[in-house]
């Protein structure tokens, strides 16, 4: 059996044992709905149900009840967009990045992160859609064979590359979450007394049975599939930046956005899964699987991520200057001083000096001030993807077409009301399914179970 050092902290806090880690996980789903839990659906689902009313509004109405204008053509659809994407990057990066790497403890948090990535990638994909306007026309988009006189469609948007990417990666997500869940839905289906969520539970583990065959297959699936997602979670953000960057507009034209924009994704990935954690943490009283070393780990990566986003937006200014092109500098002179000043340096402030205060080891393992950070950083990525696009075509080449953007109400609601569904399917997600990694902790009890170390550490201080 593999022994850790016993400086390293244990993953699994307390004297768990493997009925434990099964009725902690298993328990909130097959008792009552906490008291919490409906009180909170019932708020998200109110939400989503005013999110879903506003873009039938906007269906029925047309996207002149957006605050667009002849000048600003993209403004709260595809910043929205952006900012659900970048989301949906840290689930796969915490599954199948540190699974290649045997980071152990991404079992704590790996479920939900995937789960926050379906979620977030689902969010993302309504926005292509009803930013056309005609709604009806969105199968254009898709390779399909047509009565245009040719065998494909005539593609008239560069979105097209983010159906292509964002498809793929939601499929490939998706596939690798559900895989992860078949041997936590069999020991759910084994404990269930009820006949109908007994035979649900039961087709949704595809008979897994827990014979060394099927863990073998199981590992072997895990791994070739988290060697698929791994390239999927660079190059979709890279094919999302390629939008801005293939274009002449001032501010878009630069050739630092694809590695910009992921680990933009990867900042704002890792803090929203923080958000989420803390509170399901709490409310599930999982103290002992997720503590604060694994928030430690996270905000690591936040460091270094927001780090790299920091030196992405003062290399952006010094090539603004550098280049010697009148519009691309003052493109960004308009961005810190002009009429959305206030959003740029609000940008600054929440991706770039905030995460700085994770340096101090007293915040980095503050579950308070981390919580109130991951906030602060998903705020500011908002205000980083609405900076690049709407700063960048406020002020065109001609002083004659300038124009300003204000949104509207049903700009605010569609937005509120995305953030309300994926509340909601989060939510229902925490109901019905496993919120931990059941079998994998499981597997590192032994080895990083603070009760089983502490005896091994013993053992060998008697040797």
């Amino acid at each position: 059996m593999q022994r850790e050092s016993a400086i390293r902290e244990p993953l699994i806090l307390g004297h768990k044992t493997y009925k434990d880690i099964t009725d902690d996980v298993v328990g909130p789903i097959s008792g009552p709905a906490p008291l919490g839990w409906k009180v909170l659906i019932t708020i998200t689902s109110i939400i989503a149900l005013y999110g879903v009313g506003s873009i039938l509004y906007l269906l029925g109405t047309g996207i002149g009840v957006w605050g667009l204008n002849k000048t600003v053509g993209w403004a709260w659809d595809i910043t929205n967009f952006v900012w659900w994407v970048g989301i949906g990057h840290a689930g796969t990066l915490i599954s199948a990045v540190l699974l290649l790497f045997r980071q152990k403890w991404r079992m704590a948090i790996n479920r939900s992160a995937e789960a926050m990535t379906i979620f977030a990638v689902i969010m993302a994909a309504v926005f292509p859609g009803i930013h056309m306007g005609r709604i009806w026309l969105a199968y254009w988009v898709f390779p399909l064979p047509n009565q245009f006189g040719s065998l494909w469609v005539n593609f008239n948007s560069p979105l097209l590359w983010d159906v292509f990417a964002i498809s793929t990666y939601f499929s490939v997500s998706l596939v690798f979450w559900y895989i992860g869940l078949i041997p936590d839905f069999a020991t759910i289906r084994d404990r269930m007394v009820k006949p109908l969520p007994k035979k649900v539970y039961s087709i949704l583990s595809f008979g897994w049975s827990g014979r060394a065959k099927h863990w073998t297959r199981f590992e072997e699936v895990s791994l070739v599939l988290a060697g698929i997602a791994t390239p999927l979670v660079f190059s979709v953000h890279s094919i999302v930046s390629m939008d801005f960057a293939t274009s002449v507009i001032p501010g878009w034209h630069t050739t630092i956005f694809p590695p910009y924009f992921v680990s933009g994704a990867v900042f704002s990935g890792f803090a929203m899964v923080q958000t989420l954690m803390l509170i399901m943490r709490k409310a599930y009283k999982l103290e002992a699987y997720i503590h604060v070393k694994h928030v430690e780990y996270m905000n690591i990566v936040i460091i270094v991520t927001g780090s790299i986003v920091g030196v992405a937006y003062l290399t952006e200014l010094f090539i603004s200057w550098y280049s010697g092109v009148e519009y691309e500098s003052y493109a960004f002179i308009n961005r810190f001083s002009g009429p959305y000043s206030l959003a740029y340096w609000s940008m600054m402030t929440c991706n770039v000096i905030s995460p700085q205060l994770f340096w101090f080891k007293k915040i980095r393992r503050s579950l308070v001030a981390t919580f109130i950070l991951s906030i602060v950083v998903n705020i500011g990525m908002w205000f980083e993807r609405y900076v690049i696009i709407v700063t960048s075509l406020h002020r065109d080449y001609l002083p004659s077409s300038w124009g300003e953007f204000y949104p509207t109400a049903n700009d605010i609601g569609i937005f509120i009301g995305t953030i309300g569904i994926f509340s909601t399917l989060f939510l229902m997600f925490t109901r019905f399914f496993p919120v931990l990694a059941l079998n994998e902790l499981k597997t590192i009890l032994k080895s990083s179970g603070e009760s089983y170390k502490n005896q091994l550490d013993k053992q060998y201080h008697d040797e």
